[in-house]
């Protein structure tokens, strides 16, 4: 008898959902209406005073059971849909996203194709620039690997104001002398939105770093120019974030960006970060850019790099950035997590005999 009764309850149930349904399809087909005369009078979406008026019908007539609270609450919700649906599709999707791009975006580095299907690229030197021959060292190695892209520090964003932090321009100098004698792309961090000018004219790749990933100025001035941008998640950063920290650089006008995973902030002590591995398909899936995974940020070990990087290629990277110096033990930063010339080689003879490795070749891609 129960059953029977539970049964007739649950019909009545269905047929409430029905009409719910339709009545919130109603609603929202009348919102669309408002949302078209909005538009024609140049009339703001949003209105608040309208908003609070209805929420507070709905707490002069809610009768129970529902707490007054709880029904705004859903209600509040059903008004932040409707919200969006008074939008133009084309323009609620992020220009970053798969929905308004649904190919990779792809383009060239110094003839090393970044973000094609099936390929990847490695990013490597030292994490600071210490000295003309320390960069040299490195680079002479960078290219006896078939690599393309140096990577170094001018400017160093520290977490305390007396470590080294970089020198500036004249690091700049010294990897624009070294890679040109190297035939190298230059990759370097940029901290502040001012030095952006100067750097162009030293540098081929804009990185942000993870501390200024939300530093909305530098990502806008990024944007501005005609340099690709090697963009680094943040510490404490939520995928979302990452995508719109991206988003400010290609409403610029700037496509050709690379997400760069990097680890975030755990409780976990082990390594320096936690690389977060599954964010590389997300970002795919979500995003039409390039993701990159920096091997030596997210685990701040030496002995961690080769499974990281081989982790992180077959998850589906398209790249991976690892740092390398002549002599970590005397390096003025991060000194526990680079490679030396002769472990980098070794990494680098691990990755390309995994069969995970497939290296790009000089072909020119479809710019965008």
């Amino acid at each position: 008898m129960a059953n029977v009764q539970i049964e007739e309850l649950r019909k009545k149930l269905d047929e409430i959902n029905d009409n719910l349904l339709d009545l919130i399809n109603e609603r929202a087909e009348i919102v669309q209406q408002i949302g078209r005369v909005k538009k024609t009078q140049g009339m703001n979406r949003f209105d608040p005073v309208r908003e609070r008026k209805m929420l507070d019908m709905i707490s002069e007539k809610n009768e129970g059971p529902f707490e007054t609270s709880t029904l705004q609450h859903i209600f509040k919700e059903i008004f932040k849909a409707s919200l969006e649906l008074q939008e133009d599709d084309h323009r609620k999707a992020l220009l970053v996203s798969r929905k308004r791009q649904p190919e990779n975006t792809v383009f060239d580095i110094n003839g090393e194709t970044i973000g094609r299907s099936g390929t990847q690229t490695f990013i490597a030197g030292p994490c600071a620039v210490e000295s003309y021959e320390q960069v040299a060292e490195v680079a002479k190695a960078v290219k006896k690997q078939g690599l393309k892209l140096l990577r170094g520090g001018a400017f160093k964003p520290r977490t305390s104001p007396y470590d080294f932090q970089g020198l500036g321009e004249e690091g700049l100098k010294i990897l624009k002398k070294v890679a040109d004698e190297y035939d190298l792309a230059v990759i370097s961090e940029i901290v502040n939105p001012a030095d952006i000018e100067k750097a162009v004219d030293y540098i081929d790749v804009i990185q942000i770093g993870a501390r200024n990933m939300q530093n909305f100025e530098l990502l806008k001035a990024a944007g501005s120019v005609d340099k690709p941008v090697l963009l680094k998640r943040g510490l404490s950063a939520t995928i979302q974030e990452f995508i719109n920290a991206a988003e400010y650089i290609v409403s610029r006008g700037n496509n050709r960006v690379i997400l760069c995973e990097r680890g975030i902030r755990t409780y976990e002590k082990a390594t320096r970060n936690t690389l977060d591995i599954t964010s590389v398909p997300i970002l795919k899936q979500e995003t039409h850019l390039p993701v990159f995974v920096d091997v030596t940020h997210s685990t701040g070990r030496r002995d961690l790099l080769l499974p990281a990087a081989k982790a992180g290629l077959a998850i589906g990277a398209d790249g991976i950035m690892v740092e390398v110096h002549p002599d970590p033990a005397v390096a003025l930063s991060d000194s526990a997590q680079q490679l030396d010339i002769n472990q980098f080689n070794k990494f680098m003879d691990e990755i390309k005999n995994s069969g995970l490795y497939n290296k790009t070749d000089k072909t020119s891609p479809s710019t965008i």
